[in-house]
């Protein structure tokens, strides 16, 4: 990627349409739930997610979610976006997604798409997903992206994904407590953890472990800025200000709106340029 070029990157972005395979339907209502949470039903192309933030001057990492075990949803594969990022290798980085009860074969799958496709991250959703961070199934994927040094990102938080249908769609928020990931960055100190979204109902305990644990980065996807908790807002200002990340969540939410708002949200002038590209740029090793 050519960070000097770039006026921010985007750590969280998602891969909505395959162009390879075709969509999916099955499970669609999760999708209309979120569309009503978000107030957005935008669903581009992975090409047209890329065009986007190329005019725009932003870098963006992308990644889908696996959740094929517990929503039975046929996956995007890793490897398109993985070959759209070589492509667009001047502006884009691809992360991979690997449900984690995928054990062993998905650990093979995670060295393979590192080695073969050039994957430089991971993407996991313990809501979605249907699993504790801490479980010691997804132990063998942890394993390979420790050993690699990759960041692997992780849904924190309250989920719009389920929210309003009827049980939440069977998803726990329980799972995406960011409590249980203090053990993950214990064993895997290699794995550098970013803890996505602000992490209502638990974003102290965020906090706390990203205070504690030095592996352990936050992005401030999913939300408008303006409605980030005050004591985020602090902490990136002082004590995680060089581990604190430019996330939008598109597209549910567009880099414009997050950056104008990420403006008068009392973030200090000197360290916006480090959570708009400066931290990003040491976490993906672009320096």
């Amino acid at each position: 990627m050519d960070h000097k070029n770039l006026l921010a990157i985007d750590i969280h972005t998602h891969a909505e349409v395959s162009c390879r395979n075709p969509f999916d339907n099955y499970g669609e209502e999760y999708d209309r739930a979120a569309d009503k949470y978000f107030g957005s039903n935008r669903r581009p192309t992975i090409a047209e997610t890329i065009a986007y933030y190329r005019e725009r001057k932003i870098g963006l990492v992308m990644f889908t979610v696996d959740s094929e075990s517990k929503l039975g949803r046929r996956r995007i594969p890793n490897e398109e976006i993985a070959q759209a990022a070589r492509e667009n290798s001047d502006m884009m980085i691809a992360f991979a997604s690997i449900d984690p009860h995928k054990g062993k074969m998905g650990a093979r799958e995670a060295e393979r798409l590192i080695k073969e496709e050039g994957v430089k991250g991971f993407k996991f959703h313990p809501t979605v997903q249907g699993y504790h961070p801490y479980d010691k199934m997804a132990w063998p994927i942890y394993e390979v992206i420790n050993a690699h040094k990759l960041p692997a990102i992780f849904h924190t938080g309250h989920s719009g994904i389920g929210s309003g249908m009827r049980c939440g769609g069977g998803l726990r928020l329980e799972y995406s407590n960011p409590m249980h990931l203090d053990d993950v960055a214990i064993d895997f100190p290699d794995m550098q953890i970013v803890m996505a979204h602000p992490s209502f109902p638990w974003q102290d305990e965020a906090l706390s472990v990203a205070t504690h644990k030095p592996n352990v980065w936050i992005d401030l996807s999913g939300w408008s800025p303006k409605y980030f908790p005050k004591q985020l807002v602090q902490y990136a200002n002082t004590l995680l200000k060089d581990r604190v990340l430019f996330g939008s969540d598109y597209p549910l939410i567009t880099p414009e709106r997050w950056m104008k708002d990420f403006e008068i949200a009392g973030f200090k002038p000197e360290v916006m340029p480090g959570i708009l590209k400066g931290n990003a740029v040491r976490l993906l090793g672009l320096e």
